[in-house]
């Protein structure tokens, strides 16, 4: 399901856009591939896209719930997923030693990913 349409292009298009363009530009946020500890730049790389994703998916379901085109169980198996998600992101993050901060990209002159 796609989130609302600006000058024909969705959210998500102007997100992927925008991403495609940092990383040509090597703006900010670059993942760091220490020899030491290599895990650590990969770590942040993938928690970052899953966080923006969560985030996403959630936005998507509370558009969903408002709507009123879930049920009340599936609402209920929505928040316990959701849930379950986040307390995994900060065993993860506290595994790595990242913070919330650590999971945003700056984007250059669209600002923070997040």
């Amino acid at each position: 399901m796609r989130t609302q349409v600006l000058n024909g292009e969705t959210a998500e298009d102007e997100l992927l856009a925008a991403l495609r363009k940092g990383v040509k530009a090597g703006l900010g946020g670059r993942v760091n591939l220490r020899p030491e500890r290599p895990e650590k730049g990969l770590a942040k790389l993938v928690l970052t896209l899953i966080d923006l994703l969560r985030k996403l998916c959630e936005k998507q379901a509370l558009s969903r719930v408002e709507a009123g085109s879930l049920s009340s169980e599936e609402v209920e198996r929505l928040g316990v997923a959701f849930l379950r998600l986040e307390e995994k992101m900060q065993e993860l993050k506290r595994t790595f030693g990242l913070e919330d901060e650590d999971l945003n990209i700056n984007l250059g002159p669209l600002g923070d990913l997040m």
